[in-house]
Formats: structure tokens, sequence, C-alpha cells
């Protein structure tokens, strides 16, 4: 295709960015589109892989049909058999009326299976008959019914490595990836990290009806050496935070700096110990995480001061500062709340005070309960486990041995 052609396409589907891995990807794209081929888009999260399954769709023969678009790791695994492939009533409990199914719906048109690493082992060989005949059956049902559909498919794990671990089927693997597209991270794609920038800036300022933050010389360098863990979606979201919260529209290096999470930092937040692994943080999730964990930390240090407090108040009968010097000029806003509480009812705060003291967790127990809830609302597997936590298997694995999970 010629620049022009591509550009066109970038305008129409709101692409932004000239580098070349990206410009390949939507060449790729366009191409393969004619045809039924069936298409693997990769690339790690928040990179934009859902704009691509729609231009392979918009230029294809089937534009006029349906597309659907399936994030197979949003639904539950006794569920997604259902959801992707229909159901006769009375199949299972709750199955009060006959469902049609994705493949049902999308005949003659287009299917984006996103994150189709997540699918059960059971599904990916209802999937592969899909692909490989056109036929596929409801759950409940014995009739086989037959298809008309293009697949296409994105996932943000590494399907090679899934393979080898047995959780990835090969002969599926080669029939979804008939045509690879690899989306580049955005820590790859150099300048149009600020073009990005610009378009979100000018976004922002259109919704909030506000000036737009523009950024000086320093800003767009460290912009651009910042690694971006996750891609798009993170700049979008710090784009956003700059917009609302900083009264002065012209952003330099020092205040980008304090939105951008410390690169060196090596520790994930949901779990202690992670840092072993030598990874920083993947997502925005995690980033949220560490602070809520420091949050609760911190939280936990002020029960315990107020309850020093109330004891000392208690049986003194006069307030005694018991924090730090760097903290001493809160205790007297912490002590007036606390008399005012008291003139109600001492007893009984100081009892509950108590409770609410001793129920408050350590960080590894934290951890601990986290992983057990997590574990058990995936009934016990631990690859959903993990991507609910947000972590590696790996880590995931490590921490159910360290506290006895097992």
């Amino acid at each position: 295709m010629t620049k022009a052609e591509i550009q066109q396409v970038k305008l129409r589907f709101g692409i932004i960015g000239n580098t070349e891995g990206l410009l390949r990807a939507i060449d790729i794209a366009i191409q393969v589109a004619p045809t039924d081929l069936s298409v693997l888009i990769t690339g790690e999260s928040g990179v934009g892989k859902e704009s691509f399954p729609q231009i392979i769709h918009q230029y294809s023969r089937r534009k006029h049909g349906q597309y659907i678009a399936v994030n197979c790791g949003a639904i539950p695994e006794g569920t997604i058999d259902s959801e992707l492939f229909g159901h006769e009533k009375g199949a299972f409990t709750g199955a009060i009326g006959e469902r049609k199914g994705y493949f049902g719906e999308a005949d003659g048109g287009t299917i984006f299976l996103d994150e189709v690493g997540e699918l059960p082992m059971s599904t990916q060989a209802r999937l592969l008959r899909v692909l490989e005949t056109g036929e596929f059956i409801k759950v409940g049902s014995s009739k086989v019914q037959k298809t008309d559909v293009r697949i296409v498919a994105a996932t943000n794990v590494r399907l090679l490595k899934a393979i080898s671990e047995g959780r990835f089927r090969e002969d599926l693997f080669y029939r979804l990836n008939t045509v690879p597209i690899q989306i580049p991270p955005l820590r790859e794609r150099g300048g149009d990290v600020v073009l990005l920038f610009r378009k979100f800036a000018s976004d922002f300022a259109e919704k909030y009806r506000m000036p737009a933050i523009q950024l000086t010389e320093d800003a767009k360098q460290l912009l651009i050496s910042y690694s971006w863990p996750g891609n798009v979606r993170q700049l979008k979201n710090i784009t956003e935070q700059i917009s609302i919260i900083e009264t002065n529209r012209d952003i330099n290096a020092p205040i980008l700096q304090i939105y951008l999470p410390d690169q060196d930092t090596q520790r994930l937040p949901a779990l202690a110990g992670a840092h072993r692994d030598g990874k920083g943080f993947e997502s925005e999730r995690e980033i949220l995480y560490s602070i809520l964990f420091d949050m609760r930390k911190e939280v936990a240090e002020l029960k315990k001061m107020v309850h020093n407090l109330m004891e000392n108040e208690h049986s003194e009968g006069t307030p005694t500062q018991v924090a730090p010097m760097e903290r001493q000029s809160a205790v007297p806003a912490i002590i007036h709340s606390v008399q005012a509480v008291k003139a109600t009812n001492e007893d009984d705060d100081i009892q509950d005070t108590e409770e609410y003291v001793e129920e408050s967790l350590s960080l590894d127990e934290v951890e601990r309960e986290m992983i057990k809830k997590a574990l058990e609302k995936h009934h016990g597997k631990r690859k959903n486990a993990a991507k609910d936590l947000n972590i590696s298997e790996r880590t995931l694995y490590r921490k159910i041995k360290e506290y006895g999970l097992d």
C-alpha cells in the first residue's frame, strides 16, 4: 500500500504514529483483509490490538456482516462454551431457554477473540473444529451446525511458551497463526509517544473544557525515554491525570516525572518478594496495588497511634504524644478527634479501637489472603488466579509454596 492509503486507514480508525513497525502492521492487515485467512495479533497489553480486527473486517467482503468482539479472559470457564457456541434449553442448570452463541450470530461475519490464550483446553478443541471444518455443536446438543465465520484472534500471552507448558494446543496455534501481525510496544515507537500525548491532551482539553497541556523539550525527551510498561493505555491515563491536576499548562520534565512510576522499582506491588523475579510494573493495575498496600500500612500505623493515645488518656486523664517527631504536627488534631468521639461513649470506642487494631493485617497476611481468595475464585486454577492478581505464574507458584497454600 502507498503511504497515502495507510494514512487514510489511520485517520479512519484513529491510529496515531509513524513507526515502521506500526505501519507494517497496518499494511499486513489491509493486505490480508480480502481473504478469509485467520489472523493472530500479538503484542503487549495496552498497545491497541483491538483496532486491527476492525480494519480487517471493514476491508473484507464480510464488512456488511456481523462483527463480534469477545474477551475470552473475561468469561468464566464454566460458561465460555455456551457463550461461543450456544446451548439447548435445559442443557445445564439455569439454561431456561435456547442460546444461539456468538458463532451462530456471526455467521457471514467476523469474530474477534481477544485474549485467546486464556481459553480452556476443551474450548480450544471446539474452536479448532470450527477453524478446520466450519462446524460446531451447541452445549447439550448432538446436532452439528455449520457457520461461515472469519476468525481474528489476539493475545499478549507468549503462546509458544504456553504450548510447551501444556496450556495451549499446538495445532490450534498454527491454525490461528496463518497470518501473524505483531504490534510494537510503545517504548519502541520513539516520537510516536509525543504524537499520542498531544492527541490525548487535545481530547481531554475538549472533554474538560480547559486549555490543552503542552510539553517542553525536556519533557518530550523524558516521555520518549520512559519504558511505558502499560503502553498506550498508561500514556492516556497519565495524560488525563496531568490535564486535570496541573494548573500550569506547560509541562516540564520535573512535573512529568511526578506522574511516571519509578522505572527502577523492581518490586511487584501485589506481592511482596516478587522483585526477585527481576520484573518491574507491568500495568497500571499493579501500580494501583502498590499505592493501596502502602496506604493500608500507613493507616494501620495511624490506628495504633490513635489507640495508644486513647489508652494513655484513659489511664492518665491527659493526652500523651506518642508519635515520632515528624508526625507531631498531626497529633493535636488526632487527639481532638479522639476526645470528641470519647465524649459520646469512651469505653465502647476504646474497645472498638482495640478490636480494629487487632484485626488490621500485616502485608504478608494481606498477601496470603488475596492469593487464597483468587485461588478459591478460580477453583484452584493457578493460571487464572495469576492473571487476576496480575502477576506471573512463576511468582504465584513461589508465593503459594511460601504461604503453605498447596
